[in-house]
């Protein structure tokens, strides 16, 4: 199989755990960019988290894009055009803040390029250190929030967020996608807006076949990636379960897991067809 496209989710499989990626990565990501490989960056992040990355692979020389906040933006990186977006009304996030004050749970979501949340927290605070994006704590979030908004996040102690995952799922079906991206990160989106259903969008534009991707990710937010793509591929470092669907394991974020596929199944397979 000739792959065309690798899709790569970010903290803990793109991403080392100082946030930055390794340089055996890089080089085969450019190596696989060069030989005419779209590279596509698919993360839970804000757009603006994400940019930095895309200027470091050089994703605008090659044409390639950004799938934001867990697909619900489509980013063209040589024209920052939208491709597409999907929202959540005012009334939606408020009522998430509502179900969020019953589950004593905390809440944020995003107001141009700052993370809102009505209390700060310890979990708030990772998510302003992992995007680089200021926290503006706002006493009166239902005030505050009075436009769409693309995301909002629910957070708390991971086994906290097992059960509330459960409990949205089933109490917000067709309504809102509910899915952790992080133990203690449970994020909704528009239904049916996930990484899955926006890649499916991407390489329909490209002209790019289901069975020519690549999907590379280790958390909830990546399964339908995962699935969705010809070639899924699990982190060393994801749960089970999410092995268990997985066409294939790699190596953790820590050992050039990403590298590995890109070598394997695109490089050495480039060379032994010349």
């Amino acid at each position: 199989m000739s792959y065309k496209m690798i899709v790569l989710d970010l903290d803990d499989t793109l991403l080392s755990d100082d946030l930055t990626i390794s340089p055996r990565t890089k080089q085969a990501l450019m190596d696989a960019q060069e030989a005419g490989v779209k590279v596509v960056l698919a993360s839970g992040r804000p757009t603006f988290a994400m940019t930095h990355i895309a200027k470091e692979l050089e994703l605008e020389k090659y044409g390639s894009f950004i799938l934001s906040f867990n697909g619900a933006k489509i980013i063209n990186c040589a024209t920052n055009d939208i491709l597409f977006s999907s929202t959540l009304t005012p009334a939606t996030v408020h009522e998430l803040y509502h179900i969020s004050r019953q589950e004593e749970v905390w809440i944020h979501t995003y107001v141009g390029d700052e993370i809102v949340t009505p209390a700060n927290n310890e979990y708030t605070d990772i998510e302003g250190e992992i995007t680089g994006m200021p926290i503006i704590e706002a006493e009166d979030f239902v005030e505050k929030i009075q436009e769409p908004v693309v995301k909002v996040l629910m957070v708390a102690a991971p086994d906290k967020l097992v059960d509330l995952e459960k409990k949205l799922q089933h109490q917000l079906q067709g309504e809102l996608n509910v899915v952790r991206s992080k133990p203690y990160f449970l994020e909704f989106t528009e239904a049916g807006v996930d990484k899955g259903t926006s890649l499916h969008q991407l390489i329909q534009k490209l002209d790019i076949k289901q069975e020519e991707v690549i999907a590379m990710g280790d958390s909830y937010n990546d399964l339908a990636m995962i699935k969705f793509a010809g070639l899924g591929v699990a982190m060393g470092n994801a749960p089970d379960d999410i092995k268990e669907i997985a066409n294939h394991v790699t190596d953790t974020n820590m050992e050039d897991g990403v590298a590995k596929v890109v070598e394997t199944f695109i490089l050495n397979t480039m060379i032994q067809t010349k």
